[in-house]
């Protein structure tokens, strides 16, 4: 294809292309972040609500909730989005990643009511990860595949961060997108049954030390999103990659970790999300797994 070959003779010209879609990801992932957790939580109500049945008083109000929820679609599409001091809706001026909240100076449109700086910052922060995974892939079909990766990593973090929630749908296709992925040319591992190898060590793992966990200190130490979210690695990145994750991810969490607790003035037993410090390893294994794994190396034939 043409533009392909113009990337492939123009890397500048591919990089600038690759940070303006990130941007414009950047721009639907907010979406995401805010909008699927809604969704899931109407899911498991009208799940509830099927679930307890349609007899007396419960019958009225399940009537009464699903009818209204009927009328008041909600999905990632519909309604657009709006300001929610207001309602004003924000117009594809208003909606230009980064520019437009430099030009509202972080404010709304119609009410002045202050935007929170965290939207631009997670476009602005997909534009320069997308570009890290250009950088390290090219122009090919790992980068797309890597790329995807990234974007679903980011939402997940993000989610995980506000709700403690790992959706399913956006692990399990990525798990399967994984193992499928090991089919072709643009696959991270060498085989198939190095990524199904990967998937399971990587779940079973963290479900056994969970499990141990529990066993002792009579609580969960993590929940199920986190085993599917290592399983996810495992297929993507192959078993050898997981002790790394996890001792990134045990790393940068300890110190994040210790930080808010520290600020917030709360306790060891406050629950922390561990899927963000998971997404921040995988991507940190993604792009430098050489330099990782030459460390270790280093390490294991020159320990002193």
């Amino acid at each position: 294809m043409i533009i392909i070959e113009c990337f492939q003779e123009n890397l500048p010209f591919f990089y600038v292309s690759v940070f303006i879609f990130g941007l414009l990801v950047g721009s639907f992932l907010n979406v995401v972040i805010y909008r699927l957790p809604v969704m899931m939580e109407r899911e498991w109500k009208r799940e509830c609500i099927e679930f307890l049945g349609r007899e007396s008083s419960v019958d009225n109000i399940a009537d009464s909730s699903e009818n209204s929820e009927q009328k008041d679609v909600f999905n990632l599409v519909v309604p657009r989005s709006r300001c929610p001091k207001c309602g004003k809706l924000i117009t594809a001026l208003e909606n230009i990643p980064v520019i437009s909240y430099i030009m509202l100076r972080g404010k709304c449109g119609g009410c002045g009511n202050k935007i929170s700086i965290r939207y631009p910052l997670i476009e602005l922060f997909s534009a320069i990860l997308s570009v890290v995974v250009a950088y390290k892939f090219g122009v090919s079909g790992t980068f797309v595949a890597t790329l995807i990766l990234t974007y679903s990593l980011i939402s997940l973090a993000l989610i995980d961060f506000d709700t403690q929630y790992l959706p399913d749908d956006i692990i399990l296709p990525l798990l399967w997108g994984g193992m499928l992925l090991s089919l072709t040319e643009y696959s991270i591992v060498k085989s198939p049954g190095e990524a199904i190898i990967g998937a399971v060590a990587g779940y079973m793992s963290l479900w056994l030390f969970s499990y141990a966990f529990k066993k002792i200190r009579k609580k969960d130490g993590m929940g199920n999103g986190d085993f599917k979210l290592f399983a996810v690695f495992g297929a993507w990145f192959g078993w050898e990659s997981l002790p790394s994750i996890i001792v990134l991810s045990s790393f940068v969490g300890a110190v994040i970790g210790i930080t808010v607790l520290t600020l917030q003035k709360k306790d060891s037993d406050t629950q922390i999300p561990f899927g963000p410090y998971l997404a921040a390893a995988a991507f940190i294994y993604l792009n430098f797994d050489k330099a990782i794994n030459s460390y270790y190396l280093d390490k294991l034939i020159s320990p002193q």
